[in-house]
């Protein structure tokens, strides 16, 4: 089941010798979605994500459609919120196939359940057969023990990561909301049971607290710490590339 990428891949695919930060654009309209992706562009940042954290789902396909004709080669992810690849990978899918290539999916839940054993995973196995028959051929990034979602005890995080490891590219995991930084030990504890597949962490990460983080994480998905002061839309590129600064020396 598991993917050929491991840590190794994942940077060099963005060129990066550290940790590799991706924004995450909470969309408002087209406008502002391009405004901040220029903004990444302008400091060398390599990708985005967009999200729709204020609007229905189906908004923001004609956005993604309209930021790949302005961006053609610039590396572009979506988290369509409150859905599983089971809902995303048919339409990544189809817009793959419409020529309007997505790079990246991120859902916030990637159904992995640490209550059965590691060979039943029944919903994560429908959803890997969902992406495989899609035809899409971006990277998974899939949510374990995240934020909003199912609580996990600490106890199984280990259990969790080592799940997740199996069914997705990239296994994304946070603190317990937004703009609340992660226990380190759950990090590290995710570090280890992972084995050689990237880790990324969301929440919490802003440049004063990004080195403790670092060795254990291949992939900071990052907004609040990014943004201006009290701004849940707008990147400040000052921010932005001070963070990447610090995890790329």
């Amino acid at each position: 089941m598991g993917r050929e990428m491991d840590r190794h891949d994942f940077q060099q695919r963005f060129r990066a010798t550290g940790a590799v930060v991706l924004p995450v654009i909470h969309v408002l309209d087209a406008e502002q979605a391009k405004r901040n992706i220029q903004a990444a562009i302008d400091v060398g940042c390599p990708g985005v994500f967009l999200i729709n954290h204020d609007f229905e789902k189906e908004k923001l396909f004609p956005i993604i459609r309209e930021m790949r004709q302005k961006f053609p080669d610039y590396w572009i992810g979506v988290n369509f919120l409150a859905v599983t690849g089971k809902f995303a990978f048919p339409i990544l899918g189809q817009l793959q196939a419409e020529g309007v290539q997505v790079d990246g999916y991120w859902a916030d839940d990637a159904r992995i359940d640490e209550r059965r054993s590691d060979d039943d995973q029944p919903e994560a196995e429908e959803i890997a057969d969902i992406r495989e028959k899609s035809g899409w051929n971006g990277l998974y990034i899939g949510g374990t023990a995240f934020k909003k979602q199912r609580e996990v005890a600490p106890a199984q995080y280990g259990k969790s990561a080592r799940i997740a490891a199996r069914y997705m590219d990239v296994v994304v995991t946070s603190g317990v909301a937004t703009g609340h930084a992660a226990d380190v030990d759950k990090i590290n504890t995710f570090r280890k049971n992972c084995g050689d597949t990237a880790l990324g962490l969301a929440s919490g990460i802003t440049p004063q607290n990004a080195a403790e983080y670092a060795d254990a994480v291949d992939l900071f998905m990052v907004a609040t710490g990014i943004n201006f002061d009290g701004d849940f839309y707008n990147i400040d590129p000052d921010r932005l590339n001070h963070l990447m600064s610090l995890t790329q020396e």
